[in-house]
Order: C-alpha cells, then structure tokens, then sequence
C-alpha cells in the first residue's frame, strides 16, 4: 500500500492559486480533469519566503520538480479509509477494527494458527528477536468405523464355533479407529510470500482402535485369546528443523533448504514408491523461478507399532535406510506437463534381525519357503509425470528395480531383482464432473526356482490412484492363508501383491504374482461442499506361478475379480474443518481369487463400507 505524501511536499509542489482545483467532499474523487490542462507550468519561485503558519524554522531544501504540468495531490481527506497506512498486513483487520481475536475461533484471523505474528512482549521466555515469528497449532479428530467383510482362516487349534472345519470361516469383521493429532510449528518468515527462514515443527498422533473378527488367532498368535482387541499408542509423526541455507533473489524466492529429523516424503506425485514419515535428512530447493525443484534425501527407517502404524521411537530404528535423489522440472516435455526424474536406492541389511510384532507374530523374516533371514540391495530408476495436455489430465509412474536379493526365501541363493511398474491415470473435465481412466501394471515374477525375481514391491506404498482407499484392493488387507504363516496377498492402503507380512514392519519382497488393473471413475461437484466419486476397477495377477509354489497346485487362474466403489463426500463449510465420507465398495470375486479363498458360503462377494469424520481446527 503506497503511504500518504507529506503535506509539506504537498505545499512545495502547488501551482497557481488560479489552479487550485475546488475543494473536494471528503470520501470523493476529484474531478481534475476540468482544469488539468489548463494548469501553467510549476513556478518554484512562486513559495519563495513564505512560512507555515506557527512555524519560523527555515524551509528545507527544494525539491526538483522533473514533471511539469503535474496537479496538487488530493488532501488526506479524498482518500477511502481502506487506504488508512497499517503497521503490517496481519494487523490489518484489527487497524480496521472489525473483528476481533478469539483463540478458540478456527475460521477469523487467529494467532495461534499463524495470521499474526507472535507479540514477544506477551512471551518473553522464547528466544526470539524478530517481529516475523509465527506460530502455528493443528489440531485434528480422524473418526473411522469400517464393517468388511474378507476370507478369514480357521485357527489351527481352536475356532469360535465348533462346526467350522473349513479353511475359512465367517468373513464378517468390523473396526473402530479414533485419532487424535495435535501438530505445532515454530516459524521465522512472511510464509504467504516465501518459504520459512527457520522451522521447528513437532506433530504427535494417539491412536485408539478395536476390532472385532469371527476366529481366534487372527488378532493374537495365542489360541487362548479372544477375537477382539482394543489398543492404543502415541506415535511421534513430526520432529524436524528446518532451515533456509539460501535465498535467491528473483520473483518465486528459490531457496536451497535443509530439513533434519522425522519428516513427511513422498517420493512421487501419487505414493506409488516411498510415501512415509521417516527420520531423515533432506536437501530440497528449487531455481529458475520454481521451475526447477530438487531433493536429495536420506532416511533411516524406524519401527513402527503394529496396530496403529504410527512411529514407535521406543524401538531403535530398523537397519534399513532409503537413499533418494529426484528433479521436477515443469513445463517439460511440453508446456503444462512437469517431468519428474528418481533415483531411489534401498539397502536392507535385516537378515539376521528376527521381528515379533505387538500381537505375537513374526514380521521378519516373513513365514515363507525357507523361513531364512534376508537382506537386499533394491534400485529404483523412476520417471513420473503430472499436469494435463490439452483437456486432458495426465498423472503417471514407470519404474524399473534392480538390484541383488542376498538370500531369496525359495532357493537360500543370491538372486538378481529385475522388475517394473507403470501406472497412468486420465481424467477429462467437463463443468462440475471429471471422468477418470485409469491402468496400472506390476510384473510378477515367471519362475521363482531360478536367480532372478521379477516381481515388484514398493519401499512403503500409499498410493492415491483408482479410487484410493475407497476401492476394496486397496483399502482391505487379504491374508495368504495355506501358502505362508502371517502373510498377506496385498497391503493395507497399498496396491500391490507384494506377499508381505506387514507393509509397516516387513521387508520389500520381490517373488510375488504381480498385478494388473484397468479402471474408470468419476468425480461428481454437485455443490461445493458435496461431491459423489464412482470407481469400477478390473484386476488381475500378472504371473501366478509363486502362489501355484507356495500353494502347491497346479494351476491358478489369474483373475482377482472386480472392484466396485462409490462414495460421498460433505463438507458443511466449503472448508477442510469439517469433513464427513461414507464410502462402500464390494469385490466380486474371479476365478482365481475364488480358488485361493474358496470361503464359507461361496465366497463370491466381498463388502467394505468405509463411514470418516475428519474435524480440523
């Protein structure tokens, strides 16, 4: 906002009493149209000796006059009060005088969600010098309660019901989960315009959950057990410094930075590789006027509780580290379009580390052919791709692994990892709807005899791809039950077929069938606060022949079967502070999931229902 001029430059600058424009009512333009071209040339003679009245120290010096012809600015009284100078853009509103602050208010102009800088004089014990410290507090509720419904084995010395001789049982489960996240941040910068100088940022996240499943030894490893369980845990989901090695002085304020400590990473524009909250430190920035952006980071994996999946920083870290390098660069290959180059290496070294889980089981090694320790060294050369040509939106992933597995669980030998993935999403907008087509393909591998493993597992996955966690794939976890003890086809929120014992506590696991999936979708606006999503998804094992091993049968249809979804999305406010989801999805089961899970009364359909409330100060 451009001050007012001193009304002494305003008396040096007066033309001609006969060109004095006529006085303006306060809160009116003036019309110096009428008389601005008649107005002679400024004659700086014309104030020589004259005083203001009361005052009878000399004048300061002259001014040059450059602009000849100009007119006498309006009086402070023409100008809006809107106009009224501030001493800064936070304190605008309060100047105004129109609203005023309250705490516990998360919508208006709050101190503790970091509108307004701190008052040191109201906090003298923090040890800050400056006028632009921020502090921001986050407080959320995550309500979830999921009935489902997925093949359940029979525990092998006990069951619930005497008559259940099947390998399956009832598929019926339900889940209630609240958490509780409170997220503060310390922070030296005008954040609205540029990164932070200085962040301090430590987010917490308590977890309470009870699940109820027909069988024993589904949640507990000891028969005696019941079939329910309630659990909690506080989980420490942020602790980093962030730090602003440099500045560049351009229009975008590219920066170089350096972030220590448990931190957010996601390695790709949708999760597909590494989307997790690890101890870390990352290089980051970007140059070109944010074209250009760039990280270099390097985690050290740590355990995480078995129920809840939060951090566990109670444990020593896992003796497993993740090495990243990625560029994005926009506007490349064509305009629209940003282009993202990676180069992750993951390098586990876990084989002769023997994991027991909360509940008993053990994670690593995972219960498969030999039941030996492993430990490996995984590539991933990735390209991804995010932004739209044309109409069209286009978000896509192409990985390549490769690597050496030390100890591969089928024949105790070293085997090579050579294994791909791609996934593309499509979408068209078209008003409030957007179509979405989608496809995704992870190899599995041909033969799990020979030295080569072709299947591909992610580091840890949380991808937003086909529908998410509403579609029944991604958001249930199936167990491989008569092929490995504690194992699970798929992951929890994750895509793959990766035949883990946990995506949070196990390792990677590259002999495994692969998977296919084409899928359409749709994205309803109806209003701004409520939106429809429809999904229907079609998968497949890309190679069966580790389940026909693990099995020991002959033959297993590929078919997984289809995965239909829908849900809605309400927000009263137009806002994130309230959010409220309702989500089904069912799983029509194909050839060869039924030959994998032939359950109690057929086992042909499978039910998620997914009920979120999400409240946000």
């Amino acid at each position: 906002m451009t001050p007012l001029i001193p009304a002494l430059l305003l008396l040096q600058a007066a033309p001609p009493e006969e060109a004095t424009p006529p006085v303006v009512p306060p809160g009116e333009a003036p019309a110096a149209q009428d008389w601005e071209q008649d107005a002679p040339p400024v004659d700086p003679q014309i104030i020589e000796g004259r005083e203001r009245p009361g005052y009878t120290a000399p004048l300061p010096d002259k001014i040059e006059q450059n602009n000849q012809g100009a007119v006498r600015a309006p009086p402070p009284q023409a100008f809006p009060a809107e106009q009224v100078p501030i001493p800064d853009r936070w304190r605008l509103i309060q100047s105004l005088g129109l609203v005023k602050e309250n705490l516990l208010d998360p919508y208006n102009q709050n101190t503790l969600k970091g509108d307004r800088p701190i008052d040191r004089a109201k906090v003298p014990w923090l040890p800050i010098k400056e006028d632009d410290w921020f502090f921001v507090a986050n407080l959320i509720s995550d309500t979830v309660y999921e009935p489902r419904s997925f093949p359940i084995p029979v525990g092998v010395q006990t069951t619930e019901d005497p008559d259940r001789n099947d390998v399956f049982g009832n598929a019926f489960s339900q889940v209630f989960s609240q958490t509780f996240i409170a997220g503060f941040a310390l922070l030296k910068g005008s954040t609205t315009f540029k990164p932070p100088v200085v962040e301090y940022r430590l987010t917490l996240a308590y977890n309470v959950n009870y699940v109820d499943v027909p069988e024993r030894r589904v949640l507990f490893v000891e028969p005696t057990r019941p079939s329910h369980r309630l659990d909690h845990f506080l989980g420490v989901q942020e602790a980093f410094v962030d730090y602003h090695l440099a500045r560049f002085d351009n229009d975008r304020f590219d920066f170089i930075s350096l972030r220590a400590g448990i931190q957010p990473f996601q390695s790709d524009f949708r999760g597909f590789l590494f989307n997790d909250q690890q101890l870390g430190v990352r290089l980051f920035g970007s140059r070109d006027n944010n074209r250009f952006q760039f990280n270099l980071g390097a985690f050290w994996r740590l355990e995480k509780d078995t129920n809840s999946g939060l951090n566990d920083v109670t444990q020593a870290p896992r003796d497993d580290f993740v090495f990243v390098a990625n560029a994005y660069r926009q506007d490349f290959l064509i305009p629209a379009l940003t282009s993202q180059i990676t180069v992750v290496y993951n390098r586990n070294r876990e084989s002769g580390d023997i994991e027991i889980d909360d509940n008993g089981f053990p994670v690593r090694p995972a219960l498969l052919g030999t039941l030996r320790g492993r430990e490996y060294d995984a590539f991933y050369l990735g390209y991804n791709l995010d932004g739209r040509i044309g109409r069209v939106n286009l978000t896509g992933s192409f990985y390549w692994a490769l690597g050496k597995d030390r100890n591969s669980f089928l024949t105790d030998r070293p085997a090579d990892i050579n294994a791909q993935f791609a996934a593309v999403e499509a979408s068209y907008d078209r008003d409030w709807m957007r179509f979405r087509l989608s496809a995704a393909y992870a190899s599995g591998d041909e033969d799990p005899y020979d030295d080569t493993e072709g299947g591909f597992d992610a580091i840890f996955e949380n991808p937003v791809f086909a529908g998410a966690d509403t579609s029944y794939w991604i958001r249930q976890t199936i167990p491989f039950a008569g092929g490995g003890r504690v194992i699970s086809v798929n992951g929890r929120n994750g895509l793959l077929n990766s035949l883990r014992s946990s995506k949070e506590q196990g390792q990677s696991n590259f002999n495994n069938p692969g998977l296919m999936l084409v899928g359409a979708g749709a994205d309803f606006d109806l209003t701004p606060e409520f939106r429809l999503t429809a999904n229907a998804n079609h998968l497949w094992f890309e190679n069966t022949s580790v389940l026909e091993v693990l099995r020991n049968e002959g033959s297993i249809p590929k078919e997984i079967g289809f995965d239909l979804s829908a849900s809605a999305i309400w927000r009263p406010h137009a806002n994130q502070n309230l959010v409220f989801r309702l989500s089904a999805a069912t799983l029509l089961a194909g050839d060869g999931f039924r030959d994998l899970f032939t359950s109690r009364g057929g086992g042909k359909e499978f039910v998620s229902i997914l009920a979120n409330v999400v409240l946000t100060y």
